[in-house]
């Protein structure tokens, strides 16, 4: 016969348990990502409008935010959130039951929230990087064996999510990440037109990152290779490239503000 305690131990250490754990550590770092992107939006519109004194990348919006009141605190949270993303990311690639796909997607984000996280401490501390961080990896990718033909395949499968970003705001697909009760009524409403424009922004401007990886590769030049702050200086530089530029930069937003949306109704 189980008795109360026995019980309330073994639903302790129950899968449910577990992932309501996993759960607030996603929300948290969900918080933290929603902040970079809605920093990197706010450096996009400002660069549109002839303010080329930001870097519209995740650690140009690290640098921003620890520019403002209480900053170098803001930073640190924002370092802690996004490794507690991470977490939750390699939490999902080890235990998650959705297929190898999945699992394996889940592994390649934590590597780039773990990134971000490092970025931002070495911003809080007082040691960012100048932004050239691209130009030196794949400068050094370039020049081992095959070196030129592997930086191509990184820009091509940047492209293929940028792609996937679209298919994703195309076929709503995006909406799988809310809950029921997060789609209903006004706010729903608005949360899911958040995800559609933030996802089909973030596939335009990835998709312009991948384009200059498989152009440095094609040219054998490293130069030509850049991060998403080099995508947006290469919109800006389109004809209508201001308002091209805004209209990413709003877009990006909204995918900050649709990540909001995502914490508070985090689907199991």
């Amino acid at each position: 016969m189980r008795t109360p305690l026995s019980t309330e131990r073994s639903s302790r250490h129950s899968p449910t348990s577990r992932d309501d754990r996993l759960k607030y550590l996603g929300r948290a770092g969900l918080v933290a990502y929603a902040v970079v992107y809605l920093m990197i939006a706010w450096l996009a519109v400002q660069l549109a409008f002839g303010d080329r004194a930001g870097n519209p990348s995740s650690t140009g919006a690290l640098r921003e935010l620890a520019q403002q009141p209480l900053g170098e605190v803001l930073v640190w949270a924002v370092s802690l959130g996004m490794f507690l993303l991470a977490l939750w990311m390699a939490a999902e690639a080890v235990l998650g039951d959705d297929g190898a796909g999945k699992r394996l997607a889940a592994a390649g984000k934590a590597v780039v929230y773990v990134a971000i996280g490092f970025s931002g401490v070495k911003v809080a501390v007082g040691a960012g990087s100048s932004g050239k961080g691209e130009d030196t990896w794949t400068a050094k990718l370039m020049n081992v064996p095959a070196g030129q033909v592997l930086v191509g395949l990184v820009g091509l499968a940047i492209i293929a999510f940028g792609i996937y970003e679209l298919y994703r705001a195309w076929t709503d697909k995006y909406a799988e990440m809310l809950t029921q009760e997060g789609r209903r009524g006004a706010s729903g409403t608005a949360y899911l037109w958040f995800g559609k424009i933030g996802c089909a922004a973030r596939g335009v401007a990835f998709a312009i990152v991948g384009g200059l990886f498989v152009y440095a590769a094609i040219t054998h030049d490293a130069k030509k290779s850049g991060g998403l702050d080099q995508a947006l200086y290469k919109v800006l530089a389109q004809p209508f490239g201001p308002v091209l530029l805004t209209a990413i930069g709003l877009g990006l937003a909204c995918f900050g503000l649709f990540t909001l949306a995502r914490a508070r109704h985090l689907r199991d």
